[in-house]
């Protein structure tokens, strides 16, 4: 009889899965894992999008899949995209927020201010001193940063909130 599979070697194979656009973040570390059933030869796991529409769901979806059938004794692996409870920027982990700023893109602050705005510092030099460009950028989920300091432009994930 085969052994079930624990739930921390499912999560550490998971950690490798990452973020088609940004590959120094696991859908880990993005909160977007968000349950997890095992059985002797069976994985289903739930994920939550972090944004609706994501053209980077069919790629996570493979890389899931491929991550857990290599697991021993796995036959078949079920991902299904939930929006229940919804995605937000709080589910990303401290190590989420530092694979951000590794590759080059302001996380999410981890709040915001009573008025709505959000606080934005440099992923490179950590400056407050910094403007938005356009709060549209390559993705939905991101805007276009100048930081007035080092000079550079950069990205900055915006925050998601249920509020």
């Amino acid at each position: 009889m085969t052994a079930i599979i624990e739930k921390n070697t499912v999560l550490e194979q998971l950690q490798r899965v990452k973020d088609p656009e940004i590959d120094t973040v696991s859908i880990i570390d993005l909160g977007m894992v968000e349950r997890i059933d095992i059985s002797v030869t069976t994985i289903e796991i739930e994920v939550l999008p972090t944004f609706l529409g994501c053209p980077a769901l069919p790629i996570i979806q493979k890389e899931i899949e491929l991550a857990l059938l290599s697991l021993p004794g796995i036959l078949s692996v079920m991902v299904r995209f939930v929006h229940t409870p919804p995605w937000t920027s709080d589910r990303i982990t401290q190590k989420g927020h530092e694979g951000l700023r590794a590759f080059g893109i302001a996380p999410p602050p981890l709040f915001l201010e009573a008025d709505g705005t959000w606080h934005i510092d440099c992923p490179y030099c950590m400056s407050t001193y910094v403007t938005i460009e356009n709060l549209f950028g390559p993705t939905a989920c991101r805007s276009i940063v100048y930081c007035k300091s080092c000079k550079n432009p950069f990205e900055a994930m915006k925050p998601v909130s249920t509020l």
